[in-house]
């Protein structure tokens, strides 16, 4: 109808051809009219999928702007119905994201003689999405996307408002780019016709290609279905999304190929869940749909500014503790390769012992790892009768709503939805090498550190809540005995049973636990994260990795699965991908320390110790891991460097940080250690030759370290009185001659 044929131009009004229908496409009300002797019309404003939108002056009420909406044709009775249900529903509704309905109103068309229906509403000033999105062009006149940033936060408000409607039982069913407008600093719905009730089968559904659930058309709209819609608009707004009409109208591209999918991984895996192609595994409603969002987006915000963005989890608790602040092996060996002279053969005042001074030890290679990097200690072997970890589920489910979570693990993506890059290659990935000259790291206490995660918070409406609260704090074995008493057992009492089975180390029971709850509970997401645990403390890294991806699909903006994937990642050897986690946790929220000690440790394993300083010494100084933080930073610029190596500048960083330690309340034992290792490096580098011209300030004067004179006698000097104080504080014995006989090896040669 209306179309043109040739150089004839499309009519504007006519019958349909093969149905006889009138139609007109002719706006039925002109500048000056006035409709139902209150609304002046100043002309029209757009022409919707519904008719014609005027503007207006409500003569009534203060000359306010107004907006008249009329139907397309009032000959359509589904047009009609949609218009009577639009004033209807949100007459009753106010939202600060909702355009406000005032009043409805019918007018007599002079020229046609039909009493035509308007709907008067707020007017919003301000630009639609689709209009923004539009403004941006690049130089090239091609489409600039929205910054996925703004997008998340257009998102969130939009999200809101959706989920007012379904809190009255109302569906929005069309929400696209066209359908919402910016003013001032917040975001507003207006075109609300095809706004329905949940449990409307009758009406008609309206929606729009490329942004409508594919399953709208068989089993109508729901909740889900209006998520789908949220999560098509983020994506058309982020980047120019070529065919999502037609090629892909119900699936997103390949990540690969999508600039803002590779560099936010988070907010890629939010919108594979939302649009879900079963509408059960999306998010369950717009509340937890948009708590992910502000996940996502304070993590995307981090990322940008370098600022953290953190913020209280509903999910997940704090982390437990940092077991793993002791990055480096101990030191045995002598601080100074260069200055140390071997001790007499035997005699002497204090008895010493022939032969040099023990090597350290040597670092531990992880399987499939690299000598120096990440050594991890065994992982705990089942005990005899111990059940095998069940494989990851295939998807996990959201307690208190009716939908289920996200849908299948990346390695067996749903047939329509492109998969996503694997975040934990195959053990037989090459890892990154460590670079020449990374120093020993301690070995990895990876049962401890998984134990230390954050803990699922227990289910507010789980029957047992109130009890777990009261034993939260007993020690495992009291936990196990006070459970046997609880009358009638449930989900949180099994979960919390099963950590207390794993801090045991009782594996056998943990893992006969583990399969019960699998066998009724294995779409539960605390169920899979528990599988993922358990799989991690026995040794099982690969299951531990689907595992705790699955919970990272339904869950994109929570830091704890990243955490527990960043320590999957390093056990199995992958440094970067492990970095890329442990980064995206510690920029966003600085209260996962143990984020912070990850990150540098696998820094220091690739041979980048830059960024393993810069990564420790972020620390903040609130922190109670600050001191700990220091001290690895300073034994991160300084173990096992080449003499020859430019130093200067790490030499007087450390020293300032061992000074500003002491300041801080550093215990004596740790301060004189650290104090040696900064003077035996030092040393060896004098040696070496390598100091050139003059040399800066320290932080004791000019030219020292730690209050010693930067030449070879007075770094000797420095080492002996670190060494004899450390033999005043062992306890007499072994320990305190071999202290001694250090400082006798490191005094320079005197007359006396």
């Amino acid at each position: 109808m209306g179309r043109a044929r040739g150089d004839r131009p499309g009519r504007t009004e006519g019958f349909c051809t093969k149905c006889g229908h009138p139609y007109s496409f002719v706006p039925k009300l002109e500048a000056g009219d006035v409709v139902h002797g209150q609304y002046e019309v100043a002309g029209c404003l757009a022409h919707g999928g519904l008719g014609w939108v005027y503007l207006a002056v409500d003569k009534a009420v203060s000359d306010r702007w107004v907006v008249l909406k009329g139907l397309l044709d009032t000959g359509d009775q589904d047009a009609m119905a949609a218009a009577i249900s639009e004033r209807r529903f949100l007459a009753e509704i106010e939202h600060s994201n909702i355009v406000r309905i005032y009043n409805f109103v019918e007018h007599l068309d002079q020229r046609t003689g039909s009493l035509d229906g308007y709907i008067v509403m707020e007017y919003v000033g301000g630009k639609s999405l689709k209009e923004i999105a539009n403004e941006r062009r690049t130089a090239a006149g091609k489409r600039d996307p929205l910054p996925v940033e703004q997008a998340c936060a257009f998102g969130i408000e939009a999200l809101e408002a959706l989920g007012h409607l379904h809190s009255r039982n109302l569906l929005y069913c069309d929400f696209k780019v066209d359908n919402a407008i910016q003013t001032e600093d917040q975001l507003k719905l207006i075109d609300m016709g095809a706004v329905r009730r949940m449990d409307d089968e009758e009406s008609a559904i309206y929606g729009t290609v490329g942004y409508q659930a594919p399953e709208v058309a068989e089993v109508g709209p729901s909740v889900a279905s209006d998520l789908y819609t949220v999560a098509r608009t983020l994506a058309v707004l982020t980047f120019d999304f070529q065919g999502y009409t037609n090629v892909f109208v119900d699936s997103l591209p390949d990540p690969d190929n999508i600039e803002v999918f590779r560099s936010y991984e988070s907010f890629y895996r939010l919108l594979v869940r939302a649009t879900d192609p079963d509408p059960a595994r999306r998010f369950a409603s717009a509340a937890e749909m948009a708590e992910q969002l502000t996940g996502v987006l304070r993590e995307v915000v981090s990322l940008q500014s370098g600022r953290p963005r953190p913020a209280l989890s509903t999910l997940f608790g704090a982390e437990l503790r940092v077991t793993d602040t002791e990055l480096f092996a101990d030191g045995a060996g002598e601080v100074s390769r260069l200055g140390a002279r071997t001790a007499a053969a035997s005699g002497g005042r204090f008895g010493r012992r022939g032969g040099t001074a023990a090597p350290a030890p040597a670092a531990a290679t992880p399987p499939g790892g690299i000598p120096g990097a990440l050594p991890a200690g065994p992982p705990p072997t089942s005990p005899t009768g111990a059940a095998p970890v069940p494989s990851a589920a295939t998807h996990v489910r959201t307690p208190g709503g009716a939908g289920t979570g996200p849908g299948p693990l990346p390695y067996a993506p749903a047939a329509s939805v492109p998969a996503p890059r694997s975040p934990v290659p195959s053990p037989g990935a090459a890892a990154v090498p460590a670079g020449s000259g990374a120093p020993r790291l301690a070995g990895l206490d990876v049962r401890g550190t998984s134990l230390a995660l954050p803990v699922p918070r227990v289910d507010a409406s789980d029957p047992n809540a109130g009890f777990l609260a009261g034993v939260m704090a007993s020690a495992p074995a009291e936990l196990i005995a006070a459970l046997q008493a609880v009358p009638a057992a449930s989900l949180e009492t099994r979960l919390r049973e099963l950590r207390a089975r794993l801090e045991m180390g009782d594996l056998a029971a943990a893992a006969q636990t583990l399969a019960e709850l699998e066998g009724q509970h294995a779409d539960d997401w605390r169920v899979v994260w528990y599988r993922g645990l358990t799989s991690l403390v026995t040794g099982d890294k690969e299951n531990a990795a689907l595992s705790f991806d699955a919970v990272y699909d339904a869950f994109p903006g929570e830091p704890a699965p990243k955490l527990a994937l960043g320590i999957c990642a390093e056990v199995l050897g992958q440094l970067d991908n492990a970095a890329e986690y442990y980064r995206l946790v510690w920029l966003t929220d600085p209260s996962f320390v143990s984020a912070a000690f990850g990150l540098a440790r696998v820094q220091i394993a690739a041979g980048d110790r830059s960024s393993a300083v810069r990564t420790l010494e972020s620390v903040p100084e609130a922190s109670i891991h600050y001191t700990a933080a220091r001290i690895a930073a300073v034994r991160a610029r300084l173990r096992e460097r080449a003499p020859d190596e430019p130093l200067m500048a790490d030499l007087t960083a450390a020293s300032a940080q061992v000074s500003a330690l002491s300041g801080l309340g550093l215990d004596a034992v740790r301060r004189e250690r650290l104090s040696t290792e900064v003077l035996g490096t030092a040393l060896d580098w004098v040696l070496s030759g390598s100091p050139s011209g003059p040399q800066p300030a320290g932080p004791h004067g000019p030219g020292t370290l730690l209050g010693s004179e930067l030449d070879e006698r007075g770094l000797r000097f420095g080492l002996e009185r670190a060494y004899r104080m450390l033999a005043r504080l062992a306890e007499p014995g072994a320990e305190r001659i071999e202290l001694v006989e250090r400082a006798n090896r490191f005094r320079p040669r005197t007359w006396v």
